[in-house]
């Protein structure tokens, strides 16, 4: 299975210009599966609740879905992409699954980082794990990366890969994803953006770049610079990711001693 992410710095509010850099940037490609940034056609740094109101669509029957679509299908790819969501009133920080026979579905960021908090809604999608051409795909986005347990129950509800859209600007999730990749014995796709935004009178933001492709045992198979803009594809192996023995004596499932847990449910 060849997979990859797209590591670019979006225009703020051009969701039409985003997308037309996706379709031009992905034209012919060889990949099965790309993943793009968190919030990848809106940009990130919002003023308040009403600008991101004008700015959010409904999944699936909204522009940017549609255009991820037509582009999936065009391209025979399987693409991955975060999108800022409005369900009525509601606002999620949300990420959809395309294929190029449709849309898959969709999942809702859990962990809200910062001012996040106040424009959006916490995830009430569950961690679900898609199945697409028998690979199965979990997804997580950005700051879900620092509570274990989201990678933890994707891997035990079989993802083989967690596709993972991000804007980080904490230098430590890139480190910690060789760790999430290899305690669950799954492929992580971390597809960060670059760049930086100031909007209004809000602190600048400044994005880390360093997008990367995880093995199951923690090996970087591909990862991009801090601030370069990247189509990176690789080669994996699915499969690999469902063996969780780390020898002949240790399975990193079988070994949990769950009745020694219950704090976690605390």
């Amino acid at each position: 299975m060849r997979v990859g992410f797209y590591q670019f710095s979006p225009e703020f509010g051009n969701k039409k210009a985003n997308l037309e850099k996706i379709r031009f940037v992905l034209r012919d490609t060889d990949a099965d599966l790309i993943v793009l940034p968190e919030l990848f056609s809106t940009g990130y740094q919002f003023v308040d609740k009403k600008e991101v109101l004008e700015l959010a669509e409904k999944i699936p029957d909204g522009f940017t879905t549609g255009e991820l679509m037509k582009i999936s299908n065009e391209n025979n790819v399987s693409i991955v992409a975060g999108i800022c969501e409005r369900d009525d009133e509601k606002l999620f920080n949300s990420a959809v699954l395309v294929t190029p026979s449709g849309f898959t579905g969709k999942y809702r960021k859990t962990h809200l980082f910062f001012e996040e908090k106040l424009f959006f809604e916490p995830g009430d999608t569950d961690f679900n794990v898609f199945t697409v051409g028998g690979i199965n795909i979990g997804i997580m986005v950005c700051f879900d990366w620092i509570f274990p347990e989201a990678a933890r129950i994707l891997s035990l509800r079989g993802a083989d890969i967690i596709a993972h859209p991000s804007n980080l600007v904490l230098p430590y999730c890139q480190e910690a994803m060789k760790t999430r990749s290899i305690e669950n014995s799954v492929f992580t796709i971390t597809a960060n953006r670059i760049g930086n935004e100031k909007r209004g009178n809000k602190k600048e933001l400044n994005f880390t770049g360093g997008s990367q492709i995880t093995g199951p045992d923690g090996e970087i198979l591909l990862k991009a610079g801090n601030n370069e803009e990247k189509l990176g594809v690789v080669d994996i192996e699915p499969g690999k990711a469902r063996n969780k023995k780390l020898n002949k004596y240790n399975d990193i499932i079988r070994d949990r001693k769950k009745h020694l847990y219950s704090e976690l449910l605390k």
